[in-house]
């Protein structure tokens, strides 16, 4: 449903799924995970409370600017991979990461760099993203 969305979308997610958090207002179970995020983000907090500001915004990775909306997506996306087990055995390779590093945050991060690098590659060479090449990535972090 989140990943079939286009940017505009996608964002307004977001902002919904904040404003009604501190609103104190029930949150489906996308919009809790998004919450989840969130929480752990700070730094994004006060961006989301103002969508004027940033919801048709293009974040330049040219001066490295971070586009926190798809810092945010990765780490949905990796949860979500890590729930389905998709690709097969990311579930043990991230309970490996996660006894070895003991911060599951801290752990995300790792491995969305490996993730936005099959993605780029993927991207490069206009061909479907390699999942065992990704895997075998993630083992080695």
């Amino acid at each position: 449903m989140f990943f079939n969305q286009n940017r505009q979308q996608s964002r307004q997610m977001f902002f919904d799924s904040w404003k009604k958090h501190r609103a104190g207002e029930p949150l489906e179970p996308l919009e809790k995970q998004i919450v989840s995020v969130i929480d752990e983000h700070p730094e994004y907090h006060a961006l989301l409370h103002d969508p004027a500001d940033v919801a048709d915004r293009d974040f330049g990775t040219d001066g490295g600017e971070e586009n926190p909306f798809m810092h945010m997506g990765m780490h949905l996306a990796l949860r979500e991979q890590v729930g389905t087990d998709r690709p097969a055995g990311i579930k043990a390779v991230t309970r490996a990461l996660l006894l070895k590093y003991q911060d599951g945050h801290h752990v995300e991060h790792l491995m969305m760099e490996k993730l936005g690098l099959m993605l780029w590659n993927a991207q490069v060479a206009n061909t479907l993203p390699d999942e065992q090449a990704y895997l075998e990535s993630l083992k080695t972090i």
